[in-house]
């Protein structure tokens, strides 16, 4: 069995209309900072973190406490907005996604449900992944049988965990939940 904690990246500096990879604002430090206490007893362990400098940065105080270097993977990254769309309207396209289910946004989507899947599945042993609200939610419906996009409302750096047993995804804990404001 290997032990995965799913760590939403802290709160970010800018909104997701405005800038394609912000780091954390002054509050998401100092929710990078309280994430690695709760985890640092459960240490160290193998980090991964998705390639956005939002979650590097929520990694890095973990990383640090423990000795390790995090390790990206591209697999727990952001979910992709679609081809074209304008970085003004991309609110809006995830939030109307956010409401439908993997199957209805079609085979670019279900691709990167599987891949989130897959990242945790290859896992070799107990490990931390920082990444993002829709991956840890496409992780959830794996471990579920869940299609839907959103099936928990995670807080910044709140903790889902799920283990893989014989290569198969369960889930022990959902995060926190809070209302996000998606901007």
């Amino acid at each position: 069995m290997t032990r995965l904690y799913l760590v939403r990246h802290g709160r970010a500096a800018a909104g997701w209309s405005t800038d394609r990879d912000p780091g954390l604002d002054e509050i998401g430090h100092g929710q990078a900072v309280a994430v690695a206490a709760r985890l640092r007893p459960f240490g160290p362990l193998h980090i991964e973190t998705s390639p956005f400098q939002r979650c590097r940065e929520t990694a890095s105080p973990l990383a640090t406490a423990w000795g390790v270097t995090a390790c990206v993977d591209q697999r727990i990254a952001e979910i992709p907005s679609p081809e074209g769309v304008a970085m003004s309207d991309r609110v809006e396209w995830l939030k109307h996604a956010m409401n439908g289910t993997w199957n209805e946004l079609g085979v670019r989507y279900t691709a990167f449900r599987d891949a989130v899947a897959a990242a945790c599945r290859s896992r070799q042993g107990d490990s931390v992944l920082f990444t993002h609200f829709i991956a840890i939610n496409a992780a959830i419906g794996a471990a579920t049988g869940d299609d839907r996009v959103v099936i928990r409302r995670l807080d910044n750096c709140s903790v889902t965990v799920i283990d893989v047993i014989d290569g198969v995804l369960h889930l022990v804990e959902g995060g926190h939940e809070a209302d996000t404001l998606i901007r």
